[in-house]
């Protein structure tokens, strides 16, 4: 059971606090706390997942995902609209950035009123004349409000709240357009007077010495604020030492989502393709449960789907691997580390963000050493003396839905399971049609009813048979990957294919090869998925060397470079 958090609960009667309540506890908590930037639904429930206890719905960044300038070119109401998806997307308090309340003392009144009804937090207004411009833009050009009409703002926001937990932050602008640090502080306890929450104290020096000597000659009269987004290198302990309340870290998410698109966007734009950055961004499922779309997911496959079972996967892993052997003295070839993560877990991570979540995995050697985690383990015990089709009967009850069966040793790009999972044949397999040399040690070759005509979609290739040998004359048409995908009533015929099989002397001796020739043997249609490329086997030392090349271009766009595998 998770721990309850004590700021969520108001003493003894364990009622929840507000979100106003939760934000005036970290403006006047002992301890430092911070916000996070938010500019709709979606980054604010990232937010709330990283871990953050507020947020900061920026101003530069709301008007940024608008599309318009930091000039309140996006309207009060458009921002209030915005901001209602926010707090419908995460139950963490916000304080909004009303730059200076868009207008005099009666729009301030309004705004209040309308932010209480969404149920944000606050709101924290800048004294400098509407309509505004960002701050680092000509900051020391822009004038500043007459203090005493900005404090009528003030009281007139204070006087409007229906909630006494509702908090009015005051910024102050002073050091930005140069008027000084005495002009600073005197602005700043005008406000305070005026019953601002706390004080807002903005500086666009690289270094924190403004920040710094203002809250030494501040000295802690009321809740101090600060936007480290210019002297982001200060050490945030300089920040706890000065006796700050409240950290806000402006306009992140905003730009890591802005190079972020650049980079994918050029990307498909110079290559005219997908498949050099799908497995760099977020899937779409990912995009599902950030909204929350488990309860459709569910009505779905009720409504949708005849409420047929999501499929699942079968892993054989019970080997330790050929020529691996002085590296798999502890541990199965598939826990090898393949850039940072076991090469199993790589495989299992690719089934799940294709939403397969029941995964059994075969193991046999050192089966022990196995991450367990989020699959399902069943053990061979008899891995020294049988081959595939043994550990595959070892997983047979796992044979209840869709199955894919995959060899534990395989690297792949997304697109190529998905592919193999959207096709409406009972049995149907990948098939690698390059000469690439990258996979030359796997020797599974195919030769199916036709060639693999990358001109020409839609047409239906059938296997014919696999053989580890290619005999003179006969080319075969590629290489089988690994994958084999189990559809409706081909999973009753495997299964039936599968115990004739054992009835055979030479049974502990066959591996999946047999099992598909005997599919074909049997006149089943086992359909054939080209691919060109764009996976990798493990099957001995120079692949698992270049495995983990292979495994960086997958890594996120966020996390690394934007430079992606070329389609070969």
């Amino acid at each position: 059971m998770n721990a309850i958090d004590p700021n969520l609960l108001a003493s003894s009667n364990a009622t929840p606090l507000s979100r106003a309540a939760r934000l005036r506890q970290m403006l006047t908590s002992n301890e430092l706390e911070f916000i996070m930037e938010a500019h709709n639904g979606l980054s604010a429930r990232i937010v709330r997942e990283a871990g953050f206890k507020g947020i900061w719905a920026s101003g530069l960044a709301i008007s940024a995902q608008f599309g318009v300038r930091d000039n309140n070119e996006a309207s009060w109401t458009q921002v209030v609209d915005n901001l209602e998806f926010m707090a419908d997307a995460s139950d963490l308090p916000i304080l909004l950035d009303g730059d200076t309340g868009y207008g005099n003392f009666n729009n301030m009144r309004r705004l209040v009123r309308k932010l209480e009804q969404r149920g944000i937090a606050g709101v924290c207004i800048e004294d400098k004349i509407f309509p505004k411009t960002n701050s680092f833009i000509g900051g020391e050009q822009q004038p500043l409000a007459d203090v005493d009409e900005f404090c009528g703002k003030i009281k007139a926001g204070k006087d409007s709240q229906a909630d006494d937990d509702f908090s009015i932050v005051a910024r102050v602008e002073a050091l930005i357009a140069g008027w000084g640090m005495e002009e600073a502080l005197r602005r700043a306890e005008a406000y305070h007077e005026a019953g601002a929450d706390a004080i807002l104290i903005h500086s666009k020096l690289s270094k924190a010495d403004e920040i710094v000597t203002f809250a030494r000659e501040w000295a802690g009269r009321s809740p101090l604020v600060i936007v480290p987004t210019k002297y982001y290198s200060t050490p945030t302990d300089v920040f706890r030492k000065a006796g700050i309340s409240l950290i806000i870290w402006a306009n992140h998410l905003i730009r890591v989502a802005a190079s972020s698109m650049q980079a994918v966007a050029k990307d498909i734009y110079e290559n005219e393709t997908l498949v050099n950055v799908e497995d760099r961004i977020a899937t779409v499922n990912e995009i599902f449960r950030l909204q929350d779309a488990d309860e459709y997911s569910a009505a779905e496959k009720i409504y949708l789907t005849g409420g047929q079972a999501p499929g699942a996967a079968v892993v054989l892993a019970a080997g330790r691997g050929k020529g691996l052997e002085a590296l798999t003295e502890d541990k199965p070839k598939v826990m090898l580390p393949v850039a940072g993560k076991p090469l199993l877990r790589w495989l299992v991570d690719g089934f799940k963000n294709q939403g397969i979540n029941d995964i059994t995995v075969v193991g046999g050697y050192k089966a022990e050493a196995i991450d367990a985690a989020g699959i399902t383990l069943v053990r061979n015990d008899r891995y020294t003396e049988t081959g595939e089709l043994a550990s595959l009967a070892c997983a047979a009850d796992s044979l209840k839905t869709d199955t894919v069966i995959a060899y534990g040793d395989l690297l792949f790009r997304s697109y190529i399971l998905r592919d193999l999972m959207d096709t409406e044949a009972l049995f149907s397999v990948v098939v690698d049609s390059s000469e690439s040399p990258s996979n030359q040690s796997v020797r599974d070759f195919a030769w199916c009813s036709a060639g693999d005509d990358r001109d020409l979609f839609g047409q239906k290739v059938t296997l014919k048979k696999i053989a580890d040998e290619v005999p003179a004359g006969d080319a075969p048409n590629g290489r089988w990957i690994g994958l084999l995908n189990v559809r409706g009533e081909g999973r009753v015929r495997l299964q039936k294919l599968l115990g004739e099989l054992r009835q055979r002397a030479d049974f502990d001796k066959l591996d999946l090869p047999d099992l598909l020739n005997a599919l074909v043997a049997a006149g089943e249609e086992v359909e054939v998925k080209y691919v060109h490329g764009h996976w990798r086997g493990v099957n001995d030392l120079d692949d698992f060397r270049r495995a983990g090349d292979f495994a960086h271009t997958q890594t996120p766009y966020a996390l690394g470079n934007n430079a992606g595998e070329a389609a070969r």
